[in-house]
């Protein structure tokens, strides 16, 4: 656990550092969880089991605490805490019940160097048709032996090389459907390879707060980029046979939708890949998650969600990675759109016996679809 003289201290927890007594009537309940957290856990004679089902002590035993922290905050009324079953993890955790690939089947690149990683000579990239790989291309059209050679390749991958864009996801991309190929610990390119942006994981603190209509959400106190990695989408990493049997035993089932993501991207009846064929598998993130668990809908979103690939081994069980679709000032709220604008969810709102059985959206935009499903 980080120490704790190292932390910015917020605002509705500074008089826990003052010195002064606090009343405990007085405190809210977010505030005197986050007071027992400071005063209790750590220390020798604190219950194990209350300081491991602690959210505070869970985020902060993350390795990227002390540069890219994840915080908690309520500054409303309504007394809110997080749901005390739920715990924060910094990857997935993939149960018994899904196959996975054996080391022996594992491939990654043997590029000579970390440059080569964004051409489709790189093994990583083989899986991407060859087509103009958009803006960059002009860096291609100078007269030097170096830009020569380069131009018997073609540069595929989905990020920005040089300039203020570098490592940013190309618009082409952002406003496509396309999967993203990279580079990862398998492959014999450095940690800091161009082609390792959502291998490297969140690079921005993000905040989870409390709406004053929508429950919880997220936002970022520092400025996102367009076309910037934000984080991933966390979760339990199920069989489609598990994730129906939750949503069979969730009180409210469309409920439980909000939290299961199927990794369908790749499923094909009639893929070679026998792991591709059958039904995909899913990521329930509702009791063990990352702060992305708790971002909510929009029609008229500021982020999207990717597949993203590493091994090619393990597409069935590809990243969903976050990414910036324009440019979000510090402290806008965070959010996706759920079903990522299906035509049949808008033909649904439009329909008056399927609209009594969908789920009213509460996003507010003037893009609004009335209805989420």
């Amino acid at each position: 656990m980080a120490s704790d003289s190292t932390q910015p201290t917020p605002g509705h927890m500074q008089h826990f550092f003052s010195g002064s007594k606090i009343d405990p009537a007085s405190q809210s309940p977010m505030e005197k969880l986050t007071a027992r957290h400071f005063w209790k856990h750590g220390k020798p004679n604190a219950d194990p089991r209350e300081t491991r089902n602690c959210h505070l002590c869970q985020i902060r035993s993350f390795a990227t605490h002390d540069a890219i922290p994840i915080t908690i905050h309520n500054d409303t009324d309504d007394g809110a805490v997080l749901n005390p079953n739920f715990r924060f993890i910094d990857k997935s955790v993939i149960t018994p019940s899904v196959p996975v690939v054996e080391a022996s089947f594992r491939t990654g690149c043997v590029c000579a160097d970390d440059e080569d990683c964004m051409y489709s000579s790189c093994h990583c990239l083989d899986e991407i048709e060859l087509v103009d790989s958009g803006p960059e291309s002009d860096e291609m059209m100078t007269d030097d032996r170096e830009a020569r050679r380069k131009r018997k390749r073609k540069k595929v991958f989905a990020y920005y090389s040089t300039g203020a864009k570098a490592g940013l996801l190309r618009s082409d991309m952002l406003h496509s459907r396309d999967a993203i190929y990279e580079c990862h610990e398998g492959c014999s390119c450095s940690a800091d390879c161009p082609n390792r942006v959502v291998e490297r994981g969140r690079t921005v603190p993000l905040e989870i707060f409390r709406t004053v209509d929508r429950g919880w959400g997220v936002r970022c106190p520092v400025d996102i980029k367009k076309g910037q990695f934000v984080d991933r989408y966390l979760g339990e990493v199920i069989t489609s046979q598990q994730a129906d049997l939750r949503r069979r035993e969730s009180t409210i089932a469309r409920r439980k939708d909000v939290y299961l993501f199927a990794l369908d991207k790749f499923t094909d009846p009639n893929s070679p890949n026998e792991l591709l064929r059958g039904p995909p598998i899913e990521v329930d993130g509702e009791y063990m998650s990352g702060p992305t668990r708790f971002i909510n809908h929009s029609c008229d979103p500021n982020m999207r969600i990717f597949a993203r690939v590493g091994d090619h081994a393990d597409k069935h069980i590809h990243d969903l990675a976050l990414f910036a679709v324009r440019d979000i000032p510090k402290g806008e709220e965070l959010t996706f759109d759920y079903v990522d604008g299906l035509e049949e969810m808008d033909r649904d709102a439009h329909d008056p016996d399927r609209v009594r059985d969908m789920t009213r959206c509460l996003c507010g935009t003037a893009k609004c679809r009335g209805f989420l499903w």
